[in-house]
């Protein structure tokens, strides 16, 4: 009878020393608030995932959040949150972009997308609007049995590139963009492996580097110009450093010149973990928390994004923006949470 009495009390033991050890990471997370949330996708359950921030070129304010729902497409929204534009375009899990692409004579924003539907790139142009237009020149093919993971990167000579990788395989490609008319075409120039289950990744453009997270082992650093290889350095870890898998989304605060953080999302704590971008010196962490007007927290995040630029008097200072895996809103789908960044910066005591 004793025997029984401990094996059934041991899973209450290991619950209540989990619930320990998660409210300690909790704690260590400093809080945020977000003022803004995007409207639900359209999908239910596990559906939005990832975002990419399009700045306008003469009126900030009126700059876009373009955000995927797996299941469906691509979601555009404005900074209040209203969805304005929706592509049904198949089952799109990440997305980047890149400005000042010149297509056509006239100079554009690119966006990029992991499409898992016919397992291709997707490729779009943003207008003077912020009205998004696929301008990929035929199918994009991947040669992915399932692309995933996905960002962009122009180097200092203006070129254009993306990366995707495979799914489970830790499998990358780097694709360069060229411009074909009013389309868009894209030929591989490099190939390399991570080793495991890969999906978030960033790359500074200037300074040449390559950050992907290999989700159940840590962050890695690589070269990102196409002669890069295979060369890589550890960034943090999973096992023995401040991540807690999945190490998931990446993301870059530019400041002046080598100034800045490079984000990473750690999912199974729930919270962001912040590094100096240029020696990639771990900071702290801040976790997004239920506030007062309404708008809950975020957890099991996947996809982030983060600006500098002044985004209008919402944002004057810029804006992060996580996936929210669990929105607590009545019968709500997942969306994206906004947070201005001088919040965090408030409470990682950065400066402005």
């Amino acid at each position: 009878m004793q025997r029984i009495a401990v094996l059934m009390l041991s899973p209450l033991f290991f619950t209540a020393c989990m619930a320990r050890q998660d409210a300690g990471r909790v704690s260590s997370a400093k809080p945020v608030f977000a003022t803004v949330e995007t409207e639900p996708v359209a999908s239910s359950n596990d559906a939005a995932d990832d975002a990419a921030i399009w700045v306008h070129p003469t009126d900030p304010a009126r700059s876009l959040v373009i955000g995927t729902d797996k299941k469906q497409g691509l979601d555009v929204y404005d900074l209040a949150g209203k969805r304005v534009q929706s592509l049904p375009d198949g089952r799109m899990n990440n997305v980047d972009l890149r400005h000042g692409f010149l297509l056509d004579g006239a100079e554009v924003a690119i966006v990029a997308a992991t499409n898992r539907t016919d397992r291709t790139l997707a490729l779009y142009a943003v207008d003077a609007n912020g009205r998004l237009s696929n301008v990929a020149d035929g199918q994009i093919l991947t040669g992915m049995a399932d692309p995933y993971g996905l960002c962009m990167y122009r180097n200092d000579a203006g070129e254009y590139f993306v990366f995707a990788n495979d799914g489970d395989s830790g499998a990358f490609k780097q694709w360069k963009l060229e411009a074909r008319g009013d389309k868009v075409g894209a030929s591989v120039v490099r190939e390399f492996v991570v080793g495991s289950q890969a999906e978030g990744c960033a790359a500074d453009d200037a300074n040449g580097r390559l950050y992907v997270a290999e989700e159940d082992v840590g962050l890695w650093r690589y070269f990102a110009e196409p002669n890069g290889g295979s060369e890589r350095v550890e960034v943090d870890s999973v096992k023995n450093g401040q991540l807690t898998d999945d190490a998931e989304g990446v993301t870059i605060f530019y400041g002046p010149g080598d100034q800045g953080y490079l984000i990473v999302s750690s999912q199974g704590s729930n919270d962001y973990n912040v590094y100096r971008r240029d020696d990639n010196a771990f900071i702290g962490k801040f976790a997004i928390i239920a506030e007062s007007n309404g708008i809950d927290g975020t957890s099991d995040t996947d996809g982030i994004d983060v600006t500098s630029a002044s985004l209008g008097s919402a944002f004057p200072h810029g804006v992060f923006i996580a996936q929210d895996g669990h929105n607590t809103a009545p019968r709500a789908a997942q969306n994206f949470k906004l947070v201005p960044w001088e919040r965090i910066a408030k409470a990682l005591n950065l400066p402005l």
